[in-house]
């Protein structure tokens, strides 16, 4: 039974039961010896309890148990930055296929009918005269640009013995312009020589950087080093992220205020541009803009894909150069793109030694070498089959 205590009238019933025990006789108790209780020794109380396992915390002391606990924390901290970032590193646009169709062709003797010549002062300190660039005019008078059913010329003056003002040339600029599309520029002759500085870009001349700048085609000298390919875009365009390419990248900071303007660009080997280029008859440079990124694929002329005319990229491999979308966008970075062509003399760039002299080892110095040395631009010219311009429908 528990404490409970019992009700009075229990006592009552039980007082007097003892009158009713039989009564204890001593005598009947057999006379066996009880054996004397052993006392156990204090000893065993006094042995220490078992010591926990190393593991158990129970056994741990306070600053062990705050060291276990911060390492939890930063492993824990490690692991979620690291899944976090691994899952940054790895992100890539969807470049899934478009629906292309023909908005623009630029071919044949009418080559030159949409395009406007550029003949205000060079913006690049260029050596060349008639303000800088000739005229369309003078263009056709001194035969700087022609054009046949097959293609067209558009080259450096390569007769004129001492150009002491500067030696002609020429830049034409579309007049459509474009904010997204897939242009195919299929090219036979690239121009090269000292001195020579020719590039095939897009951009939007009257408000640059602001609406972006894309070099499709552009070196220096003997630009036997291959092509570069380059983005110049105001701040907030970077391409330190995953891409797909066959290039070289140089630089991951678009924004033209870094690395003295020299662009996010990539480089390729020397068969992509130049006298390897020329000689192997030439290809197709293809430009991709889209929301996505910005790609460009080369083809040599015995690698042109058999859907050329009826472009899907997502059938071409992987890119010469991809710009991703991840850290830049594009629509806001690159508008109302003119297509330009062009070939500048000496101007900011080709005539800089570690160019000039370093790499390519042209004589002299560049405006002297440009002024006196017509047949040298012999090689200086564009020679190009057709510019081909598709949107997605």
């Amino acid at each position: 039974m528990d404490g409970t205590k019992l009700p009075p009238e229990y006592l009552n019933r039980y007082s007097s039961a003892t009158s009713r025990i039989p009564g204890l006789q001593l005598t009947e108790i057999p006379k066996t010896p009880i054996a004397p209780a052993v006392p156990v020794s204090s000893k065993q109380d006094e042995s220490p309890a078992p010591r926990p396992a190393w593991y158990n915390p129970r056994g741990w002391s306070l600053r062990r148990r705050l060291i276990v606990a911060i390492g939890i924390l930063t492993a824990i901290v490690v692991i979620v930055v690291g899944t976090v970032e691994g899952v940054r590193a790895n992100r890539y646009p969807d470049y899934s296929p478009l629906n292309y169709k023909l908005v623009d062709s630029y071919e044949g003797a009418s080559f030159f009918d949409r395009f406007n010549y550029f003949s205000d002062q060079d913006p690049t300190d260029g050596t060349v005269v008639h303000i800088r660039y000739v005229n369309e005019d003078a263009a056709l008078d001194l035969n700087l640009t022609y054009a046949t059913d097959t293609s067209a010329i558009l080259r450096v003056d390569s007769v004129t013995p001492k150009a002491i003002g500067g030696r002609n040339s020429v830049r034409i600029e579309s007049w459509s312009t474009y904010d997204n599309g897939l242009f195919i520029f299929d090219i036979i002759h690239t121009p090269y020589g000292c001195g020579t500085w020719p590039a095939l870009w897009l951009t939007d001349g009257y408000n640059w950087p602001d609406n972006g700048e894309i070099d499709v085609l552009e070196t220096t000298n003997e630009g036997s080093h291959g092509n570069d390919v380059t983005l110049h875009t105001t701040e907030g365009c970077k391409m330190n992220v995953k891409r797909k390419h066959t290039g070289y990248p140089v630089f991951s900071n678009c924004d033209n205020t870094t690395h003295s303007n020299a662009g996010c660009m990539i480089t390729g080997t020397p068969s992509t541009y130049g006298r390897l280029m020329n000689e192997n008859g030439g290809g197709i440079y293809a430009l991709e803009i889209r929301d996505a990124g910005i790609r460009v694929w080369f083809f040599p002329r015995d690698s042109i894909p058999g859907d050329i005319n009826s472009p899907d990229p997502s059938t071409w491999g992987i890119a010469f150069a991809d710009f991703p979308s991840t850290e830049c966008d594009i629509p806001s970075h690159f508008k109302n793109q003119s297509i330009i062509a062009n070939i500048d003399l000496c101007g900011e760039l080709a005539a800089q030694p570690q160019f000039y002299t370093e790499r390519d080892h042209c004589p002299g110095t560049c405006a002297e070498f440009v002024a006196n040395n017509p047949s040298s631009f012999e090689d200086a010219y564009w020679e190009f089959a057709s510019f081909k311009v598709y949107q997605a429908m």
